[in-house]
């Protein structure tokens, strides 16, 4: 089957037709920029010029940061607020015409990864952590998704929220380097393993290319990996779960 797969991002919003059998894009991906944070007008007239260049007509899935639920947005953290209470679903599906299926961007990405990455067919408890401007992440327990988790979010016990202490938008701002950066994420991981027991984590997003040179920082019990689709997970897991 195919599917048109849309990854709303805070900075970007980008799609491609996904073959769900092989994870595999049909067409050349498509992305556009979008305003920081992107109106709930301009969202919407995005993700419609994406279904147009693409001459979409089928099902749509859809990635979006903030907790969702039922098609519900629930939270806004680097979106706009004015989404909060909105049917994504119902909003996204009049603009298009299409059957459109919104969930949170991190829990479509490590839906892909444990369907075709190197955590394909893993059945023990699993982590999956989107490292980037902030920290997104999926859990999975028996290979079945625990939805909307948004363990970025979690305090420390610093008094930080994980994302406001070991993203790698901290590193940048903060001009750390790899080192530091690397104990200051190993901190965050192991609040994790001490929270949830997990078998294995997943490191994801824009990090995840680099995770050789902190590697050697962790001292969890968890095996940690990095993700293999890494931009394309997003768009490859909504279209799955679509």
């Amino acid at each position: 089957m195919e599917v048109l797969g849309i990854d709303i991002g805070g900075s970007a919003i980008k799609g491609a037709v996904v073959d769900t059998k092989t994870g595999k894009f049909v067409a050349e991906k498509f992305r556009i920029e979008t305003s920081q944070p992107s109106q709930v007008k301009e969202t919407v007239a995005i993700v419609s010029e994406l279904v147009k260049h693409f001459k979409w007509k089928g099902k749509i899935g859809c990635g979006f940061p903030a907790v969702v639920m039922n098609g519900v947005v629930k939270t806004a953290a680097n979106i706009d607020r004015a989404f909060i209470g909105v049917n994504a679903n119902k909003l996204f599906g009049k603009a298009t015409g299409c059957p459109v299926h919104v969930l949170n961007d991190a829990d479509v990405a490590g839906f892909a990864e444990m369907k075709f990455g190197k955590a394909k067919n893993f059945k023990d408890f699993a982590i999956f952590l989107t490292v980037g401007t902030g920290i997104g992440s999926a859990l999975f327990n028996k290979g079945k998704l625990i939805p909307n988790s948004e363990l970025g979010h979690i305090y420390m016990p610093n008094g930080l929220k994980g994302e406001k202490y070991a993203s790698d938008g901290v590193r940048k701002h903060e001009n750390l380097d790899w080192d530091t950066w690397g104990k200051r994420f190993n901190e965050y991981l192991t609040y994790l393993e001490q929270t949830f027991y997990p078998n294995l984590f997943i490191i994801g997003g824009g990090t995840s290319r680099r995770l050789d040179l902190f590697k050697h920082h962790l001292t969890v019990n968890a095996r940690v990996i990095a993700a293999t689709l890494q931009n394309d997970a997003g768009i490859i897991g909504a279209a799955l779960q679509a």
